[in-house]
């Protein structure tokens, strides 16, 4: 079970965090790419207003990729497969590295901005897919500390794109294609390693209608013993199910028996992307210098942001069988709404003694800390476990897509806003934080070792009242 999730881990969400991380080291390599492109092209100076939007266009066409990936990805799950999307995806994210490292020798950007898009799409699917693999093949009293593969994963390769972007790595100016086209090596490991795991049972069992290849696959991940308690739990959901077919997305909206589960997702999505997360990474420049750290040591302090994004995935992944979903994704709210107000206050009187800026460095890496807590990890988690077989792609579809425009939303208006607001911008954060917090403690029921249809039954009552 852990190496099927590393399995699917390395071309999942890897490659989500991995290619937001790398494009920041380049930026200014690409810059005078794009000028001289442009010049030897054109015969003369590319304008600074046009190359503003080239480099938004660069950056943010990956947001637009994600949104198409997971508008396909719960369609590829169905029909491909879980594994068999997974598999597919990488082909995808080849053909991106290919677009990206030959940019720059065939002087051609428009390459770039494709395979930026195309890698958009792989993580869009990936980060679609590899959860609803991972939900389905775990057992109940493990799926939430393996559900939690993809969130470490994702903060994993956060940090592994800022590590190999740095100038003594790939940072460098010539090696900027290299560090783009990167992103080819996991793909390359998933299409190494994963055809030895087994397709996802439920899958195999409840959509496919095999019974012998689902039995196969629960020995291959459970000891031989005890794979009969993980079956007679699929073959339960499977007769509940009563051959109903996979639902697409626009199903789910006009499902009462799914409204609160729906609900959920689009509150619990849009609260991970407009949470402050974004504000925090913005702001982190800002407070090292505050903090008297050099302007050429801060990429390796910013290092640091990442680790800590690493740590509360893997502590996350610790406590969340034993302390419950719940507690643990209230708490990281409450404790971010917490440190908004802390920074609020710390970097308005940022100026006024010389040991505020330590108390905002502080509130920084525990803001983090708290949203791998609570947020960043268990949002993925809780929507694996909210819907049972027949609605759970379409609405990892439907998350994947708010979660995707609220990215690229945020990524649009967040400069409009710190530029309005400056540090009171935390302010928003903190009411946010704190109005999601109390939408999950009024709604959200334990799932901790329960079935997905104990889950359902549990949101029957709030779909249907409380005397149905």
């Amino acid at each position: 079970l852990f190496l099927a999730v590393c399995a699917v881990g390395i071309g999942g969400t890897f490659q989500y965090g991995y290619n937001v991380s790398i494009i920041n080291a380049p930026t200014q390599h690409i810059h005078r790419f794009l000028n001289e492109t442009w010049t030897s092209r054109y015969h003369k100076e590319l304008n600074p207003d046009l190359l503003t939007f080239l480099w938004s266009v660069i950056a943010s066409v990956f947001s637009l990729g994600g949104l198409c990936g997971a508008l396909i990805g719960g369609s590829m799950a169905i029909r491909l497969g879980r594994k068999g999307a997974l598999l597919m995806n990488n082909v995808i994210a080849i053909l991106a590295s290919i677009l990206m490292g030959i940019s720059f020798p065939t002087r051609l950007f428009e390459l770039l901005i494709a395979g930026r898009f195309l890698i958009g799409i792989n993580a869009g699917i990936g980060i679609c897919v590899q959860p609803l693999y991972i939900g389905e093949v775990a057992p109940k009293h493990l799926r939430g500390g393996m559900a939690m593969g993809s969130s470490i994963f994702l903060t994993g390769g956060i940090l592994m794109g800022q590590i190999i972007g740095l100038r003594e790595l790939l940072g460098a100016e010539r090696y900027w294609p290299l560090l783009l086209s990167s992103s080819c090596f996991p793909a390359f490991a998933q299409l190494l390693f994963l055809p030895w795991f087994p397709e996802s049972p439920r899958y195999l069992l409840i959509d496919k209608g095999d019974a012998l290849s689902c039995a196969q696959a629960l020995k291959r991940f459970h000891h031989s013993s005890e794979y009969r308690r993980e079956m007679e739990d699929i073959q339960r959901e499977c007769f509940a199910l009563d051959g109903e077919k996979p639902k697409k997305p626009w199903q789910l909206f006009i499902d009462r028996g799914v409204r609160w589960q729906l609900i959920t997702v689009i509150v619990m999505t849009m609260g991970q992307q407009l949470s402050g997360i974004n504000a925090i990474y913005f702001y982190t420049t800002y407070i090292f210098e505050q903090a008297g750290i050099s302007a050429e040591k801060i990429p390796y302090v910013t290092l640091g942001t990442g680790g800590f994004e690493c740590l509360a995935a893997l502590t996350c992944g610790l406590l969340i069988d034993y302390v419950g979903r719940r507690s643990l994704i209230i708490g990281g709210y409450l404790l971010m709404a917490l440190w908004s107000t802390v920074l609020t206050f710390s970097l308005t009187y940022q100026e006024l003694y010389s040991w505020v800026p330590y108390v905002s460095v502080t509130s920084l890496f525990a803001f983090i800390l708290s949203f791998g807590l609570g947020p960043g990890g268990i949002t993925n988690t809780l929507i694996a476990e909210l819907f049972i077989q027949s609605s759970r792609p379409a609405a990892y579809m439907i998350g994947g897509t708010i979660s995707w425009i609220s990215f690229f939303t945020i990524g649009m208006l967040f400069p409009f806003i710190v530029n309005g607001l400056k540090q009171y911008c935390f302010v928003v954060f903190l009411l946010e934080c704190s109005l999601v917090a109390a939408f999950i403690f009024l709604v959200i029921p334990e799932t901790k070792n329960k079935s997905f249809l104990e889950i359902r039954k549990e949101f029957h009552k709030l779909n249907f009242g409380r005397n149905t």
